[in-house]
Formats: structure tokens, sequence, C-alpha cells
């Protein structure tokens, strides 16, 4: 695939969002570059994140849909899954094949049937059910696993920091 054609079914991908939009999830183009997005995810309803305010990028590779975006939380965030520097360690934003390492079925990774759309509601769902079996922040998931009070306490806290920003 080209950057041509990455371009194209960005562009229609975006479109798509803004006729069909996600609640809680606005985006825009930065910079005017197709390949970057930023733009804004409120904590979803129902869980510890619920009324956070977390802006993010979303960087696109030259041969999207072949490989994967990184989505990054520039608001700080607290969750097994989210690495300190705001990546998100999600298992659809792995790259496509075999993982390496085993903890994870080809099946489960990139594939480039995956749109903004599937991303941002597997993110979405991610915040509503941590993984702390193959965190990205320790911290995070020791606290989850033997602390979930100060698990919930530490998550409100950047919750609210994040309300500031």
């Amino acid at each position: 695939m080209s950057k041509k054609s990455a371009i194209a079914i960005l562009n229609k991908q975006y479109k798509q969002l803004n006729k069909n939009p996600i609640q809680g999830f606005f985006v825009g183009i930065k910079d005017n570059n197709i390949l970057n997005w930023e733009g804004t995810l409120m904590g979803p309803e129902d869980t510890l994140y619920e009324e956070g305010i977390f802006s993010f990028n979303i960087l696109f590779p030259d041969n999207y849909p072949l490989l994967p975006p990184k989505f990054i939380f520039k608001t700080p965030i607290f969750h097994p899954n989210i690495y300190e520097n705001g990546s998100v360690c999600i298992s659809i934003l792995h790259n496509p094949g075999d993982d390496a390492m085993g903890y994870e079925d080809a099946s489960d990774r990139w594939r480039p049937v995956h749109t903004v759309e599937s991303i941002v509601l597997s993110i979405i769902s991610l915040l509503s059910s941590p993984n702390d079996e193959s965190p990205a922040n320790i911290e995070a998931a020791k606290l989850l696993r033997t602390n979930k009070k100060e698990y919930k306490k530490l998550v409100r806290e950047y919750v609210r920091k994040s309300q500031e920003s």
C-alpha cells in the first residue's frame, strides 16, 4: 500500500467518524496532515475514568492500514495498559502476525479491517476493563491486583487533574 492509499482510506474514515460520531470522542486533523490526528476522549460513563478529559494523538504510518497507528494520550492517565508516556498497549494496535512472546493470538492483533472507530471502541472498552495480565504500567497493574482502593484513588486523582488541563 502506498501513502496515497493511506491518505484516501483515512479521509474516508475521518468523514465517517464525523458523520457518525462516537460519544465522548472528538477528533481533528493536526497541522493539515491526515496521518496525524489529535483530539479529546471523555472518560466513559460508569467507569473510574468518568468525567475525565483526555487529549490524545493518533499517528498513522504511511502504509496504513497494513500496519497499525499509534494512539498516545497526551493527558497523563493511570491505567495498567497505558505506558507512562501515554502510548496505549492493546492487542489491536500491535503489528500483525504471531506474537514472539506468545501472549497474543495473531487474530487478536492488528488487521487491516480495523478502523479508527474499532480502535476507539477498543480503548473505551479497555478503560472499562483493564488487563492486568500483560501490563504496560506495572505499578498500575500491581495496585489493581493488590490494593483496588488505592488504585481507584489514584485513577480518580488523574481524572481530577485531567479536568484542570
